[in-house]
């Protein structure tokens, strides 16, 4: 089993920068996939960003794009997520989540951490 912490949120003002950050526990494997979910007030959790176990591979959503960067900490058993030019949409609890990836390429199971608070004052 994978454990997952997220920390790191809080009020930032818009226009302002974050860090956020997850610390993985447990378990590891040799293909794995890492993810950063956002939750915004009264809608459905949605994709924010990903990257591979080595960080040579990385995705974003478009409403991002260009201002998050995600990454693999210099610990590596953490993941980070750079947040500049934050907007009042950007408020939302962040969740970092890890697949198990099987050798054929399917996933296996997606481990979920508990989130951080991100607000974001206009």
């Amino acid at each position: 089993q994978v454990q997952l912490a997220a920390s790191g949120g809080g009020p930032v003002p818009a226009g302002g920068s974050l860090r956020l950050s997850c610390a993985a526990s447990g378990r590891t494997f040799s293909s794995v996939l890492l993810f950063w979910f956002r939750r915004a007030p009264g809608m459905d959790r949605e994709f924010v960003a990903a990257i591979s176990w080595s960080g040579d591979s990385t995705n974003y959503a478009d409403s991002v794009k260009g201002r998050y960067t995600i990454s693999r900490g210099n610990a590596k058993n953490t993941i980070d997520l750079q947040m500049n030019s934050l907007k009042p949409e950007d408020t939302a609890v962040y969740y970092c989540a890890a697949d198990r990836i099987r050798p054929g390429g399917s996933v296996e199971y997606r481990y979920w951490g508990q989130g951080t608070q991100v607000t974001v004052s206009s």
